[in-house]
């Protein structure tokens, strides 16, 4: 794949805002439709002069998060041992970027650094300004159920923080429009911000909305964040020096606690074929907690089947890009149903189920093994199609909605945390309920005799077959002190301060309040 095609890819509604502290321009929709995009810049001085004006800002904010599905998601996979993306052929090198991040070999000024982890603080900063712009012109303001919709941007700029938080550690907390430097605030004291307001916004917003605004924040998905913070808080409180992490205070009760609050609603439900949850129609799913809108239409599309699909897969052509580890793979039991989520062996065209070949003729098969990452083949590499191909796609745009939380997530947080908390018993029935709904045979459920530490690491296994190609494995991994060790492809142990990335150099260079992050 080359740069052109990742440049596409943000002219298509994934531009980046550059911001420090400043008020960005919004990307305001046509209606109030939250999968629409942009039209118009704007600012609270030129526009937001009535209620449907303001219901359009606030539409442009939940509009911004697909941006995260490109930055933000692959940093999340590829820098893990979930996702590679080897180079095959000229296709995919983009100047070393790709086998940088899974290498974990970035530095503030590299490739990966500027652009990938720049990019991603650019698109993360500007949900937070677009979230501050909509709640200025809202002090001025009248719209219906006007708390709700304050809420509702305190929440996603609280959640566009909490990917900053996970990602940077300290970073400004800027919560109004002035264009000026900003003060780098703690890792603890972005948790701490993050955590007041959503424990402030979640009393003003609804258990449900209707049908005609799914994908709207509700009280329980505030308790999703929440719950994954709480799960976290030992890193997210914690301080990180060139040689490590210090552990904060962990919050594993506050952790059951937000779990319990989803998962006791009554308004979700585990889906009885999991796979539903991510296919082009899961619009449907009472599983989802919370979601990213996508629609079938060029520029507002989930491509995710484009970066795995080989060149044949489908037309139009995918990009032929991630793959993911065979020691990955091979770590799924055979008959366990999670593993049919990989592309193995002789390969169909996805719509036809025809057979197709590769690019020289030969029939196509995918191999788990990469014999070597710099110079791989066409079909090297199994292919993780979880988010399945929508029929209705336009180009590489499908419909499918981006799945941030769902049920089965607060029921592994609340394992985690019993289990952390002594309630070993508790945690292996979750586990073994997910197991359950899975289709993995009854033979290989988790037995009641295990010790806390088997059922803690038995929870990390559990957490890769269930989440696989949701974003989660680095947090997990970091969570559990692995995400620097040694692995495949990536044999040398990285440098422990690496769960953070460098803050971006041109950051640095326009606010010279902001301190590089240590060890870089």
């Amino acid at each position: 794949m080359s740069k052109t095609k990742i440049q596409q890819l943000w002219r298509a509604g994934r531009g980046r805002i550059a911001l420090l502290g400043a008020a960005a321009v919004l990307a305001v929709p046509g209606c109030t439709d939250l999968t629409e995009t942009p039209l118009s810049a704007i600012t609270p001085g030129n526009f937001f002069k009535n209620s449907d004006e303001v219901i359009g800002g606030v539409a442009s904010v939940y509009a911004g998060l697909r941006g995260t599905m490109w930055g933000y998601y692959n940093i999340s996979q590829v820098t893990t041992d979930e996702n590679v993306v080897p180079t095959r052929g000229s296709d995919w090198f983009d100047n070393g970027r790709w086998l940088e991040l899974h290498r974990q070999a970035w530095t503030p000024t590299s490739g990966a650094g500027l652009d990938d982890i720049g990019g991603m603080w650019n698109d993360l900063f500007g949900g937070v300004a677009r979230s501050n712009v909509v709640l200025a012109a809202l002090e001025t303001t009248d719209v219906p159920n006007k708390a709700t919709v304050v809420a509702e941007m305190r929440v996603l700029r609280a959640f566009y923080y909490y990917l900053l938080m996970d990602m940077f550690g300290g970073v400004p907390i800027v919560t109004t429009t002035e264009v000026k430097p900003r003060e780098q605030a703690t890792r603890a004291q972005v948790f701490a911000f993050i955590e007041k307001e959503l424990t402030e916004a979640r009393p003003n917003l609804p258990d449900a909305w209707p049908a005609d605004s799914y994908g709207r924040l509700t009280k329980f998905a505030t308790d999703a964040i929440l719950a994954n913070m709480y799960l976290n808080a030992q890193v997210f409180t914690g301080t990180v020096s060139a040689t490590g992490l210090t552990r904060g205070q962990a919050k594993w009760s506050e952790a059951v606690a937000a779990a319990d609050r989803v998962i006791n609603s009554g308004r979700y439900q585990l889906a009885s074929n999991w796979r539903s949850n991510f296919a082009f129609d899961n619009a449907a799913s009472r599983e989802n907690i919370m979601v990213v809108r996508h629609r079938a239409q060029d520029g507002l599309g989930l491509t995710f089947v484009m970066r795995m699909g080989h060149y044949n897969s489908f037309n139009p052509s995918p990009w032929n890009g991630f793959a993911t580890l065979s020691d990955t793979y091979f770590s799924f039991d055979a008959d366990d149903p999670r593993r049919g989520v990989f592309l193995v062996g002789p390969q169909v065209e996805l719509t036809t189920g025809q057979p197709i070949r590769d690019r020289a003729g030969n029939p196509l098969v995918f191999t788990p093994e990469i014999r070597d990452i710099t110079q791989a083949t066409e079909g090297e590499g199994a292919r993780i199609y979880k988010y399945t191909l929508d029929p209705a796609r336009q180009g590489g745009d499908n419909g499918n909605d981006y799945v941030y939380f769902r049920l089965a997530e607060m029921l592994m947080v609340k394992a985690e945390a019993q289990n952390e908390l002594g309630q070993t018993a508790a945690a292996i029935a979750i586990i073994n309920q997910l197991r359950t709904r899975a289709g993995v045979p009854a033979a290989k459920l988790l037995p009641a005799t295990l010790t806390q530490q088997q059922v803690r690491d038995a929870i990390y296994r559990e957490r890769l077959f269930e989440f696989i190609g949701e974003a989660k494995r680095r947090q997990d991994m970091v969570r559990y002190g692995t995400y620097t060790t040694a692995r495949q492809f990536n044999t040398t142990a990285r440098a422990p301060f690496r769960i953070l990335m460098p803050i971006p150099q041109n950051q640095i260079e326009i606010n010279p309040l902001l301190k590089q992050n240590p060890g870089y």
